[in-house]
């Protein structure tokens, strides 16, 4: 980071380096294994009494010494070359602890020069034993070599006992030397034998040439399985999290691991197809074929090498932006511009972009190129929509994205560097788009007569919104399911909560009613959930207008999954629709109360904003392009075939594999839930941004075309954090709950998150999704006015504690049916019509407030109380009043 470093935007610092010292590596291994047998074919000769053997070996010399002196001096040269102006401070790290290691191998490199010139100039002029003698000098001198330049190459990636103690032999004999010296020696031989194939296949007289291409074969073949078996030695040698990193099929080398295994099979069977007698120009060919693959062989193996050492460039030493592992606190307390010698020192709305560009040199160009082949950054970002995606993506870095580094600036320069790859590279400007205007055509309050109405009906839905994806097609997150849920109360001295001989129906405003219009929910439903149902009618066999059922063992009637969408059939998008709810004797059909409820549901996910695709339709919905990222990406970190799946015509339920207590999904077993696997991941790319990081993705934003937050709460200015607690504290008590299950997973997932608020990790409750959830009265203590700030991490014990299922101390009332449904307690303002959450209270006591309020007793009692009967301070008057 405190050196220049030479800019390479198209190539990137990586292509070079590889392309160079991948040819080296495959020339300086052949300049080993060709040594040997140059010494063993002219003994051959020797042995068998063939000048045609001798002649061979004097011409394949020519081409060894042409190829290995001349091309490998230069990629040599050319690897220090660039290593020192991309990666100067590692390269100095090399220089500074092996210099003495570095003048053993140049020694020897030295013997491999004159040795080689010798043996070729005196080739057939001196006598056998001393030319012999020469030759064998060379392979020594040349596996010497090998054996220093091992102990070096494999330093960097097994450093071993060196962090401690910074010892030359602990660096040297490493715990990968061992066997990748084993592993670069059969490897050497049969490399031997690919290049000889190029010059036996070169000899006119038919039968010599068979016989040679069959001893180069034999080359090719014999360590092939002695070869395979250091390989797996080699592996095991690593430690566990390169050894996981590559034998999972990290989503950066699966590719090359796929590579090598195939050309490993391809290599064997080309040898054994050059035993065969073909013609000169098949074996010619099929030589120079073999030859090509060997060096994609070798490249392979080398990029899977070098990316098993990332993010670093010194495994646990040095990271691949130059930064030191232990420097990197310090680094990021004091910024990257404030630690780097090359840099400007100031950030301003003026320099932003060029600031973003140096940044981007030092945290980003050691590995991606700008519009290149290799690791491109312009096409890896092109999904994202906007400098704050782009820093979710950079915050990420480090934590689960395994080979990169952890991102070493401040939030200053987070965004310079997100405002540079995003506005100075896509030229994607920063677009303040005015919020949607929301309306909605006024409903009025359904009539009641105090005086003459002998029953009051109360409806609330279960959830504060129910969000759906809108991208069946391509996976469901949540099917069009909402529950309605009502009680009936007959009015008198002592109210009575009617369950028998009555019977509640419901139904959905106009436009409504025909939601297979609007989606493909039933087209995919087969595919999903393995059933086919009429259109418009839900999982539970309800449809948008029914008869609701008795609650098992309780005082309400539900009607559960009822499938309503936000699309009305006139157009546009409006997530609050109204259900009239009618009571009717059984026997007479007499109605003997109505009203009406909302049924919040919502398609506006934010997953575009870092997916990609735009929305599905206007503001609103998963688009089909956006869904296909996420499951790329699904594929990418967790090695599912999801995308296949899909495009196969199965789609994917999220359900189907992440438990999920909402649906009562089983999924698989040791699988995170659904709700602790999403949080979880997504802490690790949007933590510390409090309640901003909610409405990324939730419908919650005030900017939106949901805005779901309509009651009470938010009006005081309370928001998702007030409750649930930031994202990474929310995330956190998600994990610990499938921590203690023994899922492996969360682990992972929480190695990165620190607690944001004053609990400590430690102190934080595990919870189950959707069963246990913030506690009303850890503010409201014993239903007084709140005692403190935050309701986090105080849950309900179970699903029957919960909000939306809790009843009053007298058993009887729903505390939803008088205080309204989550997130929308009374009074609440919708965003599209103010009072159209506030139906029941409007009704009956024509004001928004909780039923019953304000001492209004006599609406359900038909006398004035003087005792809190339903719980504690509810003869207390309302505090939160409104204009």
């Amino acid at each position: 980071m405190n050196y220049p470093v030479w800019q390479l935007a198209f190539s990137g610092g990586g292509l070079l380096i590889a392309l160079i010292a991948v040819l080296h590596v495959y020339i300086s291994h052949f300049a080993i294994g060709g040594g040997l047998f140059l010494v063993l074919t002219e003994i051959k000769g020797y042995r068998e009494g063939s000048q045609p053997i001798l002649d061979y070996t004097r011409q394949h010399t020519k081409f060894f010494l042409l190829l290995t002196l001349v091309l490998g001096a230069i990629t040599g040269v050319g690897i220090w070359f660039t290593i020192a102006l991309i990666a100067p401070a590692a390269t100095s790290i090399l220089i500074h602890n092996f210099v003495f290691g570095w003048a053993i191998e140049w020694v020897f490199f030295l013997g491999e020069i004159v040795s080689i010139l010798i043996y070729y100039q005196t080739f057939g002029r001196m006598e056998r034993r001393s030319h012999l003698l020469i030759g064998w000098l060379y392979f020594i001198f040349a596996w010497l070599s090998l054996f220093a330049i091992n102990g070096i190459i494999g330093f960097m990636l097994t450093p071993g006992e060196w962090l401690a103690t910074g010892n030359f032999w602990d660096g040297i004999f490493n715990p990968a030397f061992w066997p990748a010296l084993f592993f670069r020696t059969f490897l050497c031989l049969m490399l031997a034998g690919l290049y000889g194939f190029l010059t036996s296949t070169a000899i006119k007289e038919e039968a010599f040439r068979l016989r040679m291409v069959r001893y180069c074969a034999a080359w090719l073949l014999a360590p092939f399985l002695l070869f395979l078996a250091s390989a797996w030695w080699y592996v095991q040698a690593l430690p566990e999290p390169q050894r996981a990193w590559i034998a999972n099929f990290s989503p950066e080398l699966a590719p090359f691991l796929t590579v090598f295994l195939w050309a490993s099979v391809l290599l064997f069977l080309g040898g054994l197809i050059m035993v065969i007698r073909l013609p000169k120009t098949a074996t010619r060919s099929l030589a120079v074929v073999l030859l090509l693959l060997g060096i994609t062989y070798m490249g392979a193996f080398e990029y899977i090498r070098e990316g098993s050492r990332r993010p670093f460039t010194l495994y646990g030493h040095i990271y691949a932006n130059s930064i030191l592992v232990k420097d990197l606190g310090a680094v990021q307390a004091k910024g990257i511009l404030a630690s780097a010698k090359w840099t400007g020192k100031e950030i301003t709305a003026e320099n932003r972009l060029v600031v973003g560009r140096q940044l981007f040199n030092i945290m980003c160009s050691p590995c991606h190129s700008v519009g290149g082949p290799m690791r491109d950054i312009k096409k890896m970002s092109a999904k994202y929509e906007s400098v704050y995606a782009m820093e979710a993506e950079i915050s990420g870095q480090g934590r689960l994205i395994r080979c990169m580094p952890p991102f070493a600036g401040n939030l200053q320069e987070r965004h310079a560097l997100a405002a540079y790859i995003i506005e100075g590279l896509h030229n994607r400007k920063e677009q303040t788009t005015p919020p949607p205007q929301l309306s909605a055509p006024p409903l009025a309050p359904l009539p009641f007569d105090p005086e003459q109405d002998g029953y009051v009906l109360i409806a609330w839905n279960s959830l504060g919104m129910h969000s759906i994806s809108d991208a069946d097609g391509t996976f469901s997150l949540m099917p069009p399911a909402n529950d309605l849920f009502a009680q009936l109360i007959k009015r008198g001295p002592i109210p009575e909560v009617v369950t028998e001989g009555v019977a509640l129906s419901f139904r959905v405003e106009q436009g409504f009613e025909k939601p297979a219009a609007q989606v493909g929910f039933w087209k995919d439903l087969p595919a999903l959930f393995g059933r086919s149902l009429p259109d418009n009618i839900g999982l539970s066999g309800q449809g948008l207008s029914g008869v609701m059922q008795r609650k098992q063992g309780g005082r309400s009637f539900v009607a559960e999954k009822v499938p309503v969408v936000p699309y009305p059939a006139q157009g546009g998008y409006q997530p609050y629709p109204s259900f009239t709810i009618e009571a009717r004797d059984k026997t007479t059909n007499t109605l003997l109360a109505a009203t009406r409820m909302v049924a919040p549901v919502a398609t506006e996910m934010g997953c575009k904003t870092c997916h990609g695709g735009g929305w599905r339709r206007g503001n609103t919905g998963i688009s089909t392009a956006a869904a296909q990222d996420i499951l790329t990406m699904h594929d990418r970190f967790h090695k599912t075939k999801l995308a296949a799946q899909v495009k196969a015509g199965k789609p994917v339920l999220c359900q189907s594999c992440h438990p999920d207590p909402i649906l009562n999904g089983p999924g698989k077993a040791g699988l995170l839930n659904l709700s602790a696997s999403i949080h979880g991941f997504h802490a690790n790319f949007l933590g510390g941004r409090g309640a901003e990081a909610c409405a990324l993705c939730h419908p919650s934003s005030p900017q939106g075309a949901t805005r779901f937050l309509r009651g009470i709460h938010h009006e005081a200015g309370l928001d998702c954090t007030t409750c649930h607690g930031a994202l990474e504290d929310h995330a956190l008590a998600l994990l610990l709950a499938e921590k203690q299950a023994g899922k492996p997973g969360a682990q992972r997932l929480m190695q990165h998150l620190t607690p944001q608020g004053a609990t400590p990790l430690a102190g934080i409750q595990p919870r189950t999704p959707w069963l246990q959830q913030p506690d009303c009265l850890t503010c409201h203590v014993n239903f007084g006015p709140p005692e403190t700030d935050s309701a986090f991490n105080v849950w309900t014990t179970g699903a029957d504690a919960l909000y939306r299922n809790r009843h009053d101390d007298a058993g009887s009332i729903h505390c939803a049916g008088c205080h309204g449904s989550p997130h929308a307690e009374y009074p609440a303002t919708n965003p599209y019509e103010r009072e159209r959450d506030n139906f029941a209270p409007r009704q009956y006591q024509s004001n928004p407030y909780p039923l019953g309020a304000n001492r209004n007793c006599k609406l359900c009692h038909t006398v004035d109380m003087d005792t809190d009967l339903h719980h504690p301070n509810s003869l207390n008057m309302m505090r939160n009043t409104r204009e």
